[in-house]
């Protein structure tokens, strides 16, 4: 089983600069932000799956399609709540529904998905070195660079250690398909000891390895990759940004929210 997001593809989208695509995804976080109606957030959505089908990365999003409609259907569901609109369509005491607070919460799915997408297509055409490097050349501070590479290296291995735990377990007759679903979930609360187990175990061993070789965070190093903007980087963050701006300008207008004050 491959428990890793990259995939190892030859698309025009793998080889842009790592900065052109950590850029371009905050470029796309803020597009999915700019409206709050169905249509606005769904047109940014349909837009991160097109780059995902360009840059052949959809096998990484049916993995994770439980995790994707289960936001949009959540968020779709409890939003209309929490939010009030004038076309009340139920009411029950203090608790309402209305037509804005529907569409809204639909739109909230839909960001919630966007944003998710957009990791994902990140994760699936940048490697964990490139990513690394993305971020220093970006000027973060390079604990924070280590720590969140060291993170998105080490939660396949945990969800790897956890897959090989259950399994091990279902092998000496455990079984997780029976019950309710509180009762299915509460059988995995004993598995999570042993991965809890083996996490501290990695963790305190990758620290133990830094330690032995002499790592600082504060000592000025040099980087053996050596990415360089090119003409299509520049060309895909001027069209980004052209897109956003014409997104603000129509919000500004009055188009694409359904809760003016949200």
């Amino acid at each position: 089983m491959n428990i890793f997001l990259y995939l190892d593809e030859n698309t025009w989208f793998h080889r842009l600069d790592p900065r052109t695509k950590l850029i371009g995804m905050f470029i796309l976080f803020m597009m999915a932000l700019t409206f709050n109606h169905p249509l606005g957030v769904g047109s940014v959505t349909l837009f991160v799956f097109a780059i995902a089908v360009a840059a052949k990365a959809l096998p990484n999003f049916w993995r994770l399609r439980f995790i994707l409609v289960l936001l949009t259907v959540f968020s779709t569901v409890m939003w209309p709540f929490f939010a009030e609109g004038p076309t009340v369509l139920w009411s029950w005491g203090r608790l309402q529904v209305s037509q804005e607070s529907l569409l809204y919460g639909l739109a909230m799915g839909l960001r919630l998905s966007t944003f998710v997408g957009s990791g994902l297509l990140l994760l699936s055409t940048t490697k964990n070195e490139e990513l690394t490097n993305g971020l220093i050349r970006l000027k973060l501070p390079y604990p924070f660079a280590f720590a969140l590479s060291t993170a998105f290296r080490l939660v396949p291995t945990f969800a790897g250690a956890g897959a090989t735990i259950v399994q091990a377990q279902i092998s000496r007759g455990l079984d997780l398909e029976s019950g309710n679903i509180f009762t299915r979930a509460g059988k995995f609360i004993p598995l999570a000891v042993p991965l809890f187990i083996y996490a501290i175990r990695h963790t305190n061993l990758l620290a133990m390895a830094l330690e032995s070789r002499g790592f600082s965070p504060e000592h000025q190093r040099s980087l053996y990759l050596n990415p360089q903007m090119r003409g299509g980087d520049y060309a895909v963050l001027i069209v980004l940004a052209l897109v956003w701006l014409g997104m603000l300008y129509l919000r500004w207008q009055g188009y694409g929210a359904v809760l003016p004050r949200l």
